[in-house]
């Protein structure tokens, strides 16, 4: 007996050293942590159940047979974030470069069966040199196993991917098809070929940072949501995005306790929109103080910044939000900004998440560029995630609501629950000046006539009211009191029920 505890103790140490010291002091001279040390940072203290220690890859090709070490590259199991379970795998660039071998990829793929068995989200630390060449076609199934397991999990549990370090080829599939991702400044990237295979096939020259790096991935490409400064960073970032996220998509939303009043008044957001209608202001500070304690996490905040999307808390329970952002683009809707949010409604629908939207729209961008690139279709993405959504939706529209950008930013048309303005709302076709131009185009040389019936058309519809009057709009409410409405609305909304029609599944313009 004391043998075989002895010869347990050496393997655990094995596993536990992965490709031994000199590889790990390697991986930290480059400001990366370990595998392991991730997920301590990453659980709760103690909570982490490690499964498949000892699994060993397979491959008896190329000498491969006599390089063997336990865990194969990856470290998975289960535990905690604030006491909530999660299944999670780390990849171990100690270990053959954190390559997939077919072994590495059961493993991920036995956490991914488990999550969705007892409905946990799926957090993967993406730390990888790619497929095993070693392996061949082995590898390339193993990687093929794990995407099945995304599409299906996708919906059901929440899945996040965290890419601390490199990310190539085949395995950027797998983080693209869940939920969120995060990156590392520096020293993650991803790309389908990298810089060599580019110079080689197109002659462009261009570094890993530049290709697929973090700024890159959240500013230009959208690929990646976030791009923290370091892996301690992006862990303690991913341990708070969870803290927000039900489990599963039976569950509801978490609820944290908070001292923060639902009634809280805030007579500041009296004087948030400027007098001067083409003046910006940041859409930022009412979501802060709508929310609780100003806490609010936001997703892609460099990418399409003319939207804002992410979540906070009402009353200690989870909301998305989606809000123009009159700063940027004046808060016209375009491509990006259309993609962006269009995915960020559908999550928070498959997952329960009710959704607050602040409108300030002037309308669609125009431009050739605009038009060629195909606005028609991915305009209509937001259009068709929110009339799809059956989850509580509350629509507070607090300057412009102008044309189709008004019917697209959760319209009572497209079964908004409440739908409010502030008294400062403009809800119209567009702006006078333009509607004025178009209805008296034969009067267009007479500048005291167009004056006055740009003053008419502005008295008509720049106010809430015509709106109010056919019930597009439920109330006109004080913008001081927006968190009292929001917190009223989500209140008496938790019990909605509402279904589409049965589908195999809908067919939204992609």
């Amino acid at each position: 007996m004391q043998a075989i505890i002895e010869e347990l103790e050496r393997r655990r140490q094995a596993a536990i050293m992965g490709g031994g010291q000199k590889r790990v002091d390697a991986q930290h001279s480059k400001g990366k942590l370990t595998a392991r040390e991730r997920l301590e940072i990453l659980l709760d203290e103690d909570s982490f159940e490690e499964i498949d220690r000892f699994v060993e890859h397979n491959c008896v090709d190329f000498g491969m047979d006599a390089t063997k070490i336990p865990g194969d590259g990856v470290v998975t199991g289960s535990g905690t974030i604030n006491g909530r379970l999660v299944y999670v795998f780390s990849q171990d660039f100690t270990v053959f470069g954190g390559s997939l071998s077919e072994r590495h990829a059961e493993k991920i793929c036995k956490i991914m069966d488990n999550a969705m068995k007892v409905g946990a989200p799926v957090i993967g630390l993406n730390d990888s040199g790619g497929a095993r060449i070693q392996e061949g076609v082995a590898s390339l199934g193993g990687y093929a196993e794990v995407f099945q397991r995304n599409v299906l999990a996708s919906g059901v549990v929440p899945q996040l991917s965290l890419i601390m370090g490199p990310c190539a080829g085949g395995a950027v599939y797998s983080p693209a098809m869940t939920d969120f991702i995060f990156m590392v400044k520096d020293s993650s990237y991803m790309f389908v070929t990298g810089p060599d295979v580019v110079k080689t096939v197109t002659n462009e020259v261009v570094t890993q940072e530049e290709l697929g790096g973090a700024i890159t991935h959240t500013t230009k490409s959208a690929v990646a949501d976030l791009a923290l400064e370091n892996d301690i960073e992006a862990l303690l970032s991913a341990r708070d995005f969870i803290s927000f996220m039900p489990l599963n998509n039976r569950e509801e939303v978490p609820e944290i306790p908070t001292s923060d009043p639902w009634d809280r008044i805030e007579n500041s957001l009296d004087t948030l929109v400027p007098a001067n209608a083409n003046q910006p202001y940041d859409m930022h500070e009412l979501i802060r103080k709508t929310v609780d304690e100003g806490n609010f996490f936001e997703i892609q905040p460099t990418h399409a910044a003319n939207i804002i999307c992410g979540f906070g808390r009402v009353e200690g329970r989870t909301v998305g939000f989606v809000a123009n952002q009159p700063t940027v683009l004046a808060g016209c809707l375009d491509i990006n900004a259309s993609k962006k949010a269009g995915r960020f409604v559908r999550y928070c629908d498959a997952f329960n998440i009710p959704i607050v939207t602040f409108v300030d729209v002037p309308g669609f961008l125009p431009g050739v560029g605009q038009e060629h690139a195909g606005i028609i279709k991915h305009g209509a993405k937001l259009l068709f995630a929110y009339g799809e959504a059956t989850v509580p939706k509350i629509t507070i529209i607090t300057r412009k609501a102008y044309g189709g950008a008004y019917d697209v930013m959760a319209s009572k048309h497209l079964r908004g629950d409440l739908n409010y303005a502030w008294p400062t709302a403009e809800i119209a076709v567009m702006g006078a000046k333009g509607a004025v131009e178009i209805i008296f185009r034969q009067d267009m040389g007479d500048a005291e006539k167009i004056a006055a019936k740009t003053k008419e058309y502005e008295d008509r519809f720049a106010n809430p009211f015509v709106a109010a009057q056919k019930g597009f709009i439920d109330e006109v409410i004080m913008p001081h009191s927006t968190r009292k409405r929001v917190a009223l609305g989500l209140r008496k909304l938790r019990t909605k029920e509402l279904q589409n029609p049965w589908k195999k599944h809908d067919n939204i313009p992609l």
